[in-house]
């Protein structure tokens, strides 16, 4: 794997109350550098920009959903990138923002200059930190959530593979906390497990394993690895590349 696109969603980087886990972010931030360290190009796409922002002001007024994302994100996103800033020059990383929105995954111009904005950025060795443009893109000019974005990005960047990062260790015959749940360690393409997808989503995000799972499915009929993994476990990234045999996770192959 050359070419990674890790997507680390809400449950992995906000705590119970909703803030930021920043412990959290820096064990991830260790990890990203790691693959670096071993001749792999990342391409981090992250939630948190909400998060940041709902810790950062309290409003004295009500504001609806829409108002609220938009504030909280405006706020959050300058919050974020300076944390990922501070914590990967550490390790004389160097990254960029990427605030995208689903326009710009049309065939088109925009499109070319996103593609060729990120390819410059890996050509010089930054990483690029990838985000929805939650500030501008409401209703149905957004994504469905970073599952969906993670994967157009693993498409437009032809990456090796796509890992996304959530609070379990992956697809489960029975809800993960059931005593005879089993983890699906392997699906295949003819693979059916509309049964034993969970449409439940977490109160922190927008995603779910239902929007997991079809960007799995997608992504991994274009031939690249798709494997979703626990981002709550030590060191779960370097696990899935040095011992992966006995990594729980859930691998999508072609």
């Amino acid at each position: 794997m050359n070419r990674i696109v890790v997507k680390v969603g809400s449950n992995v980087l906000n705590r119970a109350d909703g803030k930021l886990d920043v412990t959290r972010m820096s064990a991830i931030v260790d990890q990203i550098a790691w693959l670096r360290q071993q001749g792999h190009e990342v391409i981090l796409v992250t939630s948190g920009a909400v998060a940041c922002g709902r810790s950062e002001l309290h409003t004295d007024h009500s504001l609806d959903s829409v108002e609220q994302r938009q504030l909280f994100s405006a706020i959050g996103q300058v919050k974020l990138v300076g944390l990922y800033y501070d914590l990967f020059r550490e390790y004389h990383i160097q990254v960029g923002q990427v605030l995208t929105m689903k326009e710009n995954f049309e065939p088109g111009e925009q499109y070319e200059n996103q593609q060729a904005c990120m390819r410059v950025m890996l050509e010089n060795g930054v990483l690029p930190v990838v985000n929805e443009n939650d500030t501008v893109c409401v209703t149905e000019l957004m994504f469905t959530d970073n599952d969906e974005l993670s994967g157009l990005i693993a498409r437009m960047m032809k990456a090796d593979a796509l890992i996304l990062l959530t609070n379990v260790d992956g697809i489960f015959t029975a809800a993960p906390d059931q005593p005879d749940a089993r983890l699906i360690r392997v699906v295949h393409p003819d693979d059916d497990l509309a049964q034993h997808i969970d449409s439940h989503h977490s109160s922190n995000g927008r995603g779910g394993m239902v929007s997991k799972y079809n960007t799995a499915r997608a992504v991994a009929a274009e031939g690249i690895r798709v494997i979703i993994a626990n981002g709550t476990r030590p060191d779960i990234l370097p696990s899935l590349l040095q011992n992966a045999d006995n990594t729980p996770h859930t691998e999508f192959v072609n």
